[in-house]
C-alpha cells in the first residue's frame, strides 16, 4: 500500500539509496497492524498490505516536504528499523503495553553496525548520531497528542486502509498542512483551516478507537503469549524477532506445539466481554495505550479547544474503561 506522491512528488535521489539497505528493505515484511491482519476479526480482515516499509518511506517524505533536511529524512526513514516482527506486539511480550516504546531500543546500534548505511551516511557528510533518534526532530516526532510526520503518515494510511476515508480525503487534509510555531516554541505541522483541522481530528479518533478496540487488544495479547511460549521451548529465538514476519510464522506453522495456536489465532473472528472471566474461554483482561491527535490550527491553537464537539468526543475516548475481561472466539 503505497501513497507516496500525496506526500512528495517523487522520492528525492539521495534517499532512494537508503531505501534500498537491507535495514530498511527487511521492514517490507513487517506489518503496519501488529499481526491483527492475520485474524480473521472483521475490523482487519480484507486489508491491503501496509508495512513498516511503507510507512518509513511516507515518514522520510512527509518530513523531506516539510524541512528539505536531508538528515531529517533520512531519520524519519531509518526510525522504524529496529522494529520486531509484530512491531508492538513484542511491547506487549515485554510488559511495556502502555508505553509500548520498548521495541524502539536498537536503532542506533543497527544503523552503526551497517556497512550499506554507514557508507551512504558517509558520502552524505553525515554520521549515525544524526540520523539514529528520529526524536530530536519535532517535525519527524513529538509527544502525543501533537502531529508530527511519524503519527501523521500512520494516520493517513489507516483511514485509507481501514475504509474511513478516500484517497482523495486524505489528499485534501495533507495539502492543507504547514509548520508553524507551538505553544511550545517547537515547529510542528499544523492545519491552516479550522474546518479541516477538525475534520482530520475526527477522523483521526476513529483510528484511535479501532488501536484499542477489544480486537485489536485481544489479538496483541495472544499473540504475545503464543511468541513467549515459542521461545521458551526454543522454537524461536530473541534473534527470529529481527528477520520477518514470514520467516516466524514458518516457524510457529512448522512445530507440533505452537501450529495449533496459530491456527487457532487465525480463526479469531468475533469478541464478547464480561466482568468477570468464565469458565471456558481464554479470557484476557487487557489494557493498551490510548494513542490520539490534536492538532493544531495555525494562528488559533489546537482543535480540542476551538471545536466542542472534538473535545467532547476526545474525552469519551480518553476516558473510555478497558477495566473488563475480553475473550476471542
Amino acid at each position: 500500500m503505497t501513497y507516496y506522491h500525496i506526500y512528495h512528488p517523487e522520492i528525492p535521489p539521495f534517499l532512494a539509496k537508503f531505501v534500498q539497505a537491507p535495514e530498511v528493505k527487511r521492514l517490507q515484511n513487517i506489518g503496519m497492524n501488529c499481526g491483527c491482519e492475520y485474524t480473521a476479526f472483521p475490523l482487519f480482515r480484507g486489508l491491503q498490505p501496509y508495512s513498516r516499509y511503507d510507512h518509513s518511506i511516507g515518514v522520510a517524505l512527509i518530513v523531506w516536504h516539510f524541512t528539505q533536511i536531508p538528515s531529517q529524512a533520512i531519520s524519519g526513514l531509518l526510525h522504524d528499523s529496529a522494529s520486531p516482527v509484530f512491531a508492538h506486539v513484542v511491547d506487549f511480550m515485554n510488559g511495556d503495553y502502555l508505553q509500548q516504546e520498548s521495541t524502539e531500543a536498537g536503532t542506533e546500534q543497527i544503523i552503526a553496525s551497517s556497512p550499506e548505511l554507514q557508507e551512504l551516511l558517509q558520502k552524505n557528510g553525515l554520521t549515525t548520531y544524526d540520523v539514529c533518534d528520529h526524536h530530536r526532530y519535532p517535525i519527524a516526532d513529538n509527544d502525543s497528542p501533537m502531529l508530527s510526520a511519524d503519527r501523521l503518515e500512520y494516520t493517513l494510511g489507516n483511514l485509507i486502509n481501514y475504509g474511513i476515508c478516500t484517497i482523495d480525503t486524505v489528499k485534501k487534509f495533507y495539502d492543507d498542512l504547514t509548520v508553524g510555531t507551538n505553544e511550545g516554541n517547537q515547529p510542528e505541522i499544523m492545519f491552516r483551516t479550522m474546518e479541516t483541522a477538525e475534520a482530520f481530528a475526527m477522523a483521526a479518533l476513529r483510528c484511535s478507537q479501532i488501536y484499542v478496540s477489544d480486537e485489536d487488544r485481544y489479538a496483541m495479547q495472544i499473540l504475545s503469549e503464543i511468541l513467549r511460549y515459542a521461545a521458551e521451548c526454543g522454537i524461536i529465538h530473541s534473534g527470529d524477532l529481527y528477520t520477518t514476519e514470514p520467516e516466524v510464522i514458518a516457524k510457529l506453522q512448522h512445530d507440533d506445539k505452537t501450529a495449533p495456536l496459530w491456527e487457532k489465532y487465525r480463526s479469531l473472528a468475533r469478541t464478547v466481554q464480561a466482568e468477570s472471566p468464565e469458565i471456558t474461554g481464554e479470557w484476557r483482561k487487557i489494557f493498551a495505550k490510548k494513542r490520539c491527535i490534536d492538532p493544531m490550527v495555525a494562528g488559533k491553537g489546537r482543535i480540542s479547544m476551538l471545536s466542542p464537539a472534538f473535545q467532547d468526543a476526545l474525552t469519551q475516548f480518553l476516558h473510555a474503561s478497558q477495566d473488563y475481561w475480553v475473550c476471542g472466539i
